[in-house]
């Protein structure tokens, strides 16, 4: 390893409101290594890494970039720098070409680019770095992970020499995984810096060099990834033993509870998302949906929940159609159903107390009159049987920790006692305690005798907690099979659609 690329010394943030983010980090980023960026929500990787990359300013502290002290006033002077980050949701325009996209990127530092010159410099970035994109194709048409190619491609056209990953790996098949690893790989032994933000364990110890562990605003440490476990990354991110796996469910499978035939439905495009999906959930087992987002999952989840119409086919709850039933008639008849996206699933600026009996309205009122006696009753309910952390049942979901706001939205919907929890994107962006404790309740619903069917992107998430597992790709179901039934092989190929 080489001199540092990236020197961090004594760094504090302070915000105006008094909230303390980071708190005297001082760390290194050596030249031509990947480095992990570990740590639990809000204990300030996010922080950090938008100040090295120049969109927030530090309240004391300093920066060295290969060896030089800077103090950027925005992300421009980052890029000019060498610096360059990938965020999680992409910022490629859909409808235009690579090409055009390309030359957009390339065009922002470059005053004078033209279209020509765009092609040509990617051609030379592509030939030698074996980043291989179709430059004509419509960024629309592409998978993911070529879309994800585009955007480390824009930034190696920036001239850039560290490289920000941010949750790189969240939207990826497992073969599309593999394929970046190997791409980050061959970066850096071309001597490229890359800072790899992630909270998988498993990832870190398999493509990282070193890792550097934040906890509350402070460096825990940085280690050699191979002189370190998943256990003792996970143990310096909370300050005590996490389970690592979640003990699957042991009891056997009951009657079916929910029951899907033939159903199809429209995206918000009115292009067809599902297409003749057929699947069935019982009695005390986690039906895991696994495949690459974007293909039918959420809409497939929301024409079950009655929050998305069917164009044809039939669902049935405990034995009765409910295709045209209304969410709220699913929901008295025993659905409960957890949206992917906590904006979605919560009203930010209302109460906690007001978000715990969102989809218990009738319950919790007479003749249209609110009962603030139950609503703070079945409030303090939730919060203490799934240990959600709010100052008050009367704060605002909006400043609670996105953990805390996950528990809320998973145990006010078990706290319904349902048959059927219907649940996506359980433990997105969770730090490793936060996520230990919704898979537990998850499973421990399962095993009183629940039904859940889970959706989710993190394929290890799946394979460990579903009693059985249904690939989805394309709109359609290509498999079904108990998790140990699968190879990585076989699954990555099914979500790709490579096999049917």
């Amino acid at each position: 390893m080489g001199k540092p690329a990236i020197a961090v010394r004594d760094l504090w943030k302070v915000y105006p409101d008094g909230t303390v983010a980071l708190r005297g980090v001082s760390l290194e980023i050596e030249e031509g290594e990947i480095h992990g960026v570990l740590g639990e929500n809000g204990a300030g990787k996010t922080t950090l890494m938008r100040i090295i990359y120049g969109e927030i300013r530090p309240t004391s502290g300093t920066i060295e970039v290969f060896g030089k002290r800077v103090k950027f006033r925005g992300p421009w002077d980052a890029m000019r720098m060498g610096i360059a980050m990938v965020y999680q949701r992409f910022t490629l325009v859909p409808t235009m070409t690579v090409l055009e996209n390309l030359f957009l990127a390339l065009s922002s530092v470059e005053k004078g680019a033209s279209l020509s010159d765009a092609k040509s410099l990617a051609e030379e970035v592509m030939e030698r770095t074996g980043l291989r994109v179709p430059l004509d194709a419509r960024v629309e048409n592409l998978p993911v992970g070529l879309q994800q190619r585009v955007e480390i491609l824009k930034a190696l056209m920036r001239r850039a020499r560290i490289l920000i990953l941010d949750e790189p790996t969240s939207v990826l098949s497992p073969l599309e995984v593999k394929a970046l690893f190997a791409t980050l790989r061959k970066l850096r032994d071309m001597g490229i810096t890359i800072v790899f933000i992630t909270h998988k364990l498993r990832e870190v110890k398999e493509v990282t060099d070193r890792v550097t562990v934040l906890r509350r605003g402070r460096v825990v440490g940085t280690a050699r990834t191979s002189e370190v476990s998943e256990v003792d990354l996970a143990r310096m991110m909370v300050g005590r033993e996490v389970l690592m796996r979640v003990r699957r469910v042991s009891r056997e499978a009951g009657e079916p509870v929910l029951v899907v035939k033939d159903l199809w439905v429209r995206d918000d495009r009115g292009v067809m998302a599902v297409k003749g999906v057929s699947l069935e959930v019982r009695k005390g087992e986690i039906l895991g949906i696994a495949g690459v987002q974007g293909n039918g999952q959420r809409e497939l989840l929301e024409a079950i929940a009655g929050v998305r119409p069917v164009e044809k086919g039939i669902i049935l709850l405990n034995g009765v159609d409910v295709t045209k039933a209304s969410a709220e008639e699913r929901y008295r008849m025993g659905l409960a159903y957890v949206p992917e996206s906590r904006e979605i699933g919560l009203v930010l600026d209302m109460s906690v107390a007001e978000n715990s009996v969102l989809t218990r309205v009738r319950e919790v009122s007479r003749n249209g009159i609110i009962a603030l006696k139950r609503v703070l009753e079945i409030a303090s309910e939730v919060v203490k049987s799934f240990a959600v952390v709010t100052p008050s049942l009367t704060t605002s979901v909006r400043y609670l920790s996105g953990g805390n706001q996950q528990k809320l939205m998973v145990g006010r919907e078990l706290a319904k006692k349902p048959r059927v929890l219907i649940v996506a994107e359980p433990t997105h962006g969770l730090d490793v305690a936060a996520t230990e404790y919704v898979r537990k309740t998850i499973v421990s619903f399962a095993e009183s005798g629940g039904a859940i069917l889970l959706v989710s992107s993190d394929l290890e998430e799946v394979m460990q907690l579903s009693t059985r597992v249904a690939v989805m790709s394309g709109g359609r179901i290509v498999a079904v099979k108990k998790p140990e039934e699968y190879t990585v092989e076989e699954l990555g190929l099914l979500m790709g659609g490579a096999i049917a």
